[in-house]
Parts: structure tokens; sequence; C-alpha cells
């Protein structure tokens, strides 16, 4: 049937809505800048409640496979996509980009003007848009979702492997990925729902790493205290949302971008090497830099492109922080080597070598 994308400046655009209900869709539209790893950005949390723009031209190409997924369903509100393609070609694909979302009854608009739409995000920034069968709308989108991650996290804690490090990873809506990188790497991992997170002492772990999630982290102002005192006490890693929410709990201040980091791209500056490398990224919301001023944070990673703040380390504590993702899953894997650094981290902290 015929859809329209309503943004909430009035802007509307034409398009083909593959959706079983006639139901307005509401959420904060973005857009991702990937060639590839759309099933990714589907899965992953830190989508919850956006509609996502698909930049590239041409969707489904390669289908959907069973391993990589980044949870356990889409997180997504709705997609936006040019042309959305059923003849999926690669070998373990089980399902089309279209079978799948109908599947879990998420809705697409296709034959959209992508370029149109991002090129009016770019300029006016991330906004509420409503998805519609009906051209004409009293009233503009105005509903912004931020309250995502308390609809992601697990309400248990579970644990995986057994390695001799014991990490727990502190689940803002962590990506499956993330704990694949731990488990790859000899450790063992229990994941705990953010909302238990005065629970970490208990399990005695060797180190803690805040995972990525959805939404504003000024959310979560009532952590912050058991945040930093969990983080002060242990060497930590904190990746995206988990990087805003200890410089956050450490004093620093956020605010949001425009219109976010959302790719596979994405250039940063390593101050302590010296080194560019590319990372994949997705958020709306950065560190503000002269807030660290106050506080005992450095920066240890910056945006190429927007000198935007990508990373933070403690003057005197084992926390570094990356606000891109070094696990990747969509994205380059230039970054992985963050978790052999936080893990150098937590061996030192155990004894196991005298420096890192």
């Amino acid at each position: 049937m015929k859809g329209y994308l309503h943004l909430e400046d009035g802007s509307v655009y034409n398009g083909i809505l593959e959706h079983s209900s006639s139901e307005d869709i509401n959420g904060e539209i973005v857009f991702f800048t990937g060639m590839t790893g759309y099933q990714e950005v589907l899965t992953d949390p830190s989508y919850k409640n956006q509609i996502v723009v698909f930049t590239y031209p041409l969707i489904g190409n390669y289908g959907i496979n069973i391993s990589d997924d980044e949870s356990k369903k889409p997180q997504v509100k709705a997609v936006v996509i040019y042309e959305n393609t059923t003849n999926y070609s690669h070998y373990e694909a089980q399902y089309s980009f279209k079978e799948y979302l109908e599947k879990w009854n998420i809705p697409i608009i296709h034959h959209v003007d992508t370029r149109a739409v991002v090129k009016k995000i770019r300029n006016h920034g991330s906004m509420a848009a409503t998805i519609s069968t009906t051209l004409n709308k009293e009233e503009q989108p105005c509903a912004i979702f931020e309250d995502g991650v308390f609809e992601v996290v697990s309400d248990q804690l579970e644990t995986y492997g057994s390695g001799e490090k014991h990490i727990a990873l502190v689940d803002f809506g962590y990506k499956k990925s993330i704990l694949t990188a731990l488990l790859n790497r000899g450790c063992k991992v229990t994941t705990v729902p953010f909302k238990m997170i005065d629970k970490v002492a208990d399990l005695k772990p060797d180190g803690v790493l805040l995972s990525n999630g959805p939404g504003d982290p000024e959310q979560l102002a009532n952590y912050f205290s058991q945040i930093k005192k969990v983080v002060a006490a242990h060497p930590t890693l904190g990746i995206c949302l988990g990087h805003q929410l200890i410089a956050l709990s450490f004093g620093a201040k956020t605010k949001k971008l425009l219109f976010g980091h959302r790719g596979a791209n994405q250039p940063v500056y390593d101050v302590k090497t010296n080194k560019v490398f590319m990372t994949s990224q997705n958020h709306s919301y950065v560190v503000i830099k002269d807030s660290l001023k106050e506080t005992e944070l450095d920066m240890r990673f910056y945006h190429i492109n927007d000198d935007s703040i990508e990373g933070l380390s403690h003057k005197n504590l084992p926390i570094i922080t990356a606000q891109f993702h070094p696990e990747a899953h969509p994205g380059p894997s230039d970054s992985e080597w963050i978790f052999d650094e936080f893990l150098d981290l937590v061996a030192a902290a155990k004894g196991d070598i005298l420096y890192v």
C-alpha cells in the first residue's frame, strides 16, 4: 500500500509500506551509512525505538542468517530504504530481509527518496517521525522515545565461559559481539542487568565492562553513584553508553549531537599512539570536552571529522572507555585491540603481569 513518512518539521516523503497494520508507527528517525551489516543494525539494542534510514540504495542482497543477530530479535521501530530485494544470494541466508521483518511485525517503507531524507536529518538533526498510510495529518510527530534502555536489558544474571579472568558485563542492552569478544579471549563472563549493578561486588570479578545501550545517558542519573563505586573498584572498560555513563559518574557532562554517528567508517585518533583507525559507531550523545577539566578523566580518543570525544582514560585508575564499538559487527575490526588493552589492565590488577 502507499505509505508516507512524516517528519517533525512537517516534511512528508512518499513510499510503499510493507506492514500488516494500518496503525501509525512513531519513533526517532536516524540514518546508518554502512553498505552492509543491516542484520546487525536491526538487532542492535542501541537502536531501540528508532526508525532507521539505510543510506545504501539496495538492502537485502545477502539475506538474513541465524548467526549475525546482536540480540534475540529486531530492536528497530521501523525501516526506511530505497529498494528492498527479496532475491538474496548468500549460502548461509535463511530469510529475505522482508520475510525476517514481517516475522517480527517490523514495518518497512521502501522506494522512499532516502537521499533527501538523510539530507534533511543532516541539516536539521534527528527528529520525531511517523510512518502512516495517511498523507495529510493534523498533528506532526512530536514523541521522542529515550527510555528504551529499560526495555532491552535482561532480568537476571547469566554466566558464560569458564576462563581464568572473570568479567562482569553490566548490561544496558549489550551486543552479542561484545560477549563473544570476551569469550574468544578466554574469559568467564557474567552478564549483570544494570538494575542489579549492586550485585557486581558479590561476584568478585577481575574486571568490569559497561555495555552499549539506547537513549540519553542522563536518564540513568539514579545509578551514577553506584556506577562510580563499581568502576573505581575494578579495572573497567566502557563501550558507547557505558563510556558516557562512566564520564557522567565522574562529573563530566554529555550533549546530543545534531544527527549522531552511525556507520562503519568513522575515523578516530588515539592520542596515546598517535595513530588513526576506522571504527564502527552508533550513538547520538557525546561527552563534552570542556566538562572533563574538573574530573580525573583524560581524553584518549577523538573523532577526526568533528573533534568529538571518542574515549577516555582515568588519571589514576585502570579505566578506559570507547565511544565507538571495538567489537565492530558491522564494521571494521581495527579497534578490537581495545579488549586486549582492557584485559592487560585486568591481568595487572591480578598480579599476572607487572605493568601495562
